[in-house]
C-alpha cells in the first residue's frame, strides 16, 4: 500500500490541496493518505513551524502532496520548505511548462545557490552566501541529461557566467557533462533566456540552472500557460519525492474559494507518473482539460467556478471516465 503524506500548508493551501488529493483519493482508494502539519500556522501556535518529528513522518512516505508555505519576514523564522528540501535531499526540482507546440522542462538545482541558508543581517548589512558545488551541479546537470536523453530534446544552461564567478564553475561543470553524455546543448545568459524563452517557446526542450535563477525563470515562463495557477513543481531526490504548486500561499485570497486548483491537480499528476500510475496521470490531466474545455473556469482565467466548483466538476469527469 502506497503511503502519502498530506501537507496542506497556510493561505490558499487549505483549499486547493484536498481537491488534489480528492483526485488521487478516486483513482486510488487504497493508498494510504495521512496529514502532516507544518507551516506558519504551526508556527503561530506551537512556536515551530516543521519539528524533527514532522520530518520523519515526511520521510515514512511514498510521496508527499504539499500546499503553499508562508514565510514572513522575520529574521527568525526558519524557511520550512528550505528545511524540508535540504532534510530529504530533494536536490531536482523539476517544473514542466506544457503548451501549444512546446514542452519545456525547467530543471532547478534545489538544494544551494542562494538559497542555502548561509546568512547574516546586522544593522548596515546582510549576506547570504551563494553556494555551487561540483557535487551538487553534477547531480542536477545529470538529471538535466537524463530528461533531455528520454525527451531527445536540447539541453539548454542557463547562467549568468559573464558576471557570476560561480556561475563560470557552474556553467563549465554542465558543458563538461553534456559533452561526455554526447547529448545536443547550448547555454544561454539566464536575463537573455528569460526572453527568448517567452518569444521562442518551441526553441526549447529542457532548461538547466541554479536555485535562484530556476526559480525566476519558471515563474516567468508560467506566463506561457496562463499564470501560476496552473503549473505544478516535483521536488525529487534519490529517496524521497514531494509535489506541489508553484504558487505561493496568496494569503490575501485564501478561505475566499476563488484559488485554482489545477496547479495543485497537476502536482497530484505529476505525483502518479512519479509512482508509476502513468495512465492515473493521463487520466486526471485529461479531466483538467475536459473541464477547461466546458468553460468552467475559476476567476484568473476569466471565469466565475470557485476552487471547490472546478474540482468537483474534475472529479465529476474523472467518474464518468471509470
Amino acid at each position: 500500500m502506497r503511503k502519502i503524506a498530506v501537507v496542506e500548508g497556510d493561505g490558499i493551501g487549505h483549499e486547493v490541496i484536498p481537491v488534489a488529493r480528492s483526485v488521487l483519493e478516486m483513482l486510488h482508494p487504497e493508498f494510504d493518505f495521512f496529514p502532516v502539519e507544518v507551516g506558519y500556522g504551526m508556527w503561530e501556535r506551537t512556536g515551530c513551524p516543521c519539528a524533527d518529528k514532522e520530518i520523519r513522518e515526511l520521510k515514512g512516505a511514498d510521496a508527499i502532496l504539499f500546499g503553499a508555505i508562508t514565510t514572513p519576514p522575520m529574521k527568525d523564522y526558519q524557511s520550512v520548505v528550505l528545511r524540508i528540501r535540504k532534510a530529504l535531499d530533494l536536490y531536482a526540482n523539476l517544473r514542466p511548462v506544457p503548451g501549444n507546440g512546446f514542452d519545456i522542462m525547467i530543471v532547478r538545482e534545489n538544494t544551494e545557490g542562494l538559497y542555502s541558508g548561509i546568512e547574516e543581517a546586522g544593522p548596515d548589512r546582510a549576506t547570504t552566501l551563494r553556494v555551487v558545488s561540483r557535487h551538487g551541479t553534477e547531480r542536477i546537470v545529470r538529471a538535466a541529461i537524463r530528461l533531455a536523453r528520454e525527451r531527445s530534446g536540447l539541453l539548454t544552461i542557463g547562467h549568468k557566467a559573464n558576471v557570476i564567478k560561480s556561475d563560470v564553475f557552474f556553467r563549465d561543470i554542465c558543458l563538461a557533462e553534456a559533452k561526455a553524455a554526447g547529448i545536443p546543448y547550448n547555454d544561454k545568459f539566464i536575463d537573455a533566456l528569460s526572453l527568448d524563452l517567452l518569444q521562442h517557446p518551441k526553441n526549447y526542450n529542457v532548461v538547466v540552472t541554479t536555485n535562484m535563477f530556476g526559480d525566476i525563470l519558471s515563474d516567468v515562463a508560467s506566463y506561457l500557460v496562463g499564470g501560476l495557477g496552473l503549473v505544478p513543481s516535483a521536488n525529487i531526490g534519490d529517496q524521497y519525492a514531494l509535489f506541489e504548486p508553484v504558487h505561493g500561499s496568496a494569503p490575501d485570497i485564501a478561505g475566499k474559494n476563488i484559488a485554482n486548483p489545477i496547479a495543485a491537480i497537476r502536482s497530484a499528476v505529476m505525483l502518479l507518473d512519479y509512482l508509476g500510475d502513468k495512465a492515473g496521470a493521463v487520466r486526471a490531466e485529461t479531466a483538467i482539460e475536459t473541464v477547461l474545455a466546458q468553460g468552467i473556469r475559476t476567476r484568473d482565467l476569466g471565469g466565475s467556478a470557485g476552487t471547490q466548483e472546478f474540482g468537483n466538476a474534475v472529479l465529476k469527469v474523472l467518474r464518468q471516465q471509470m
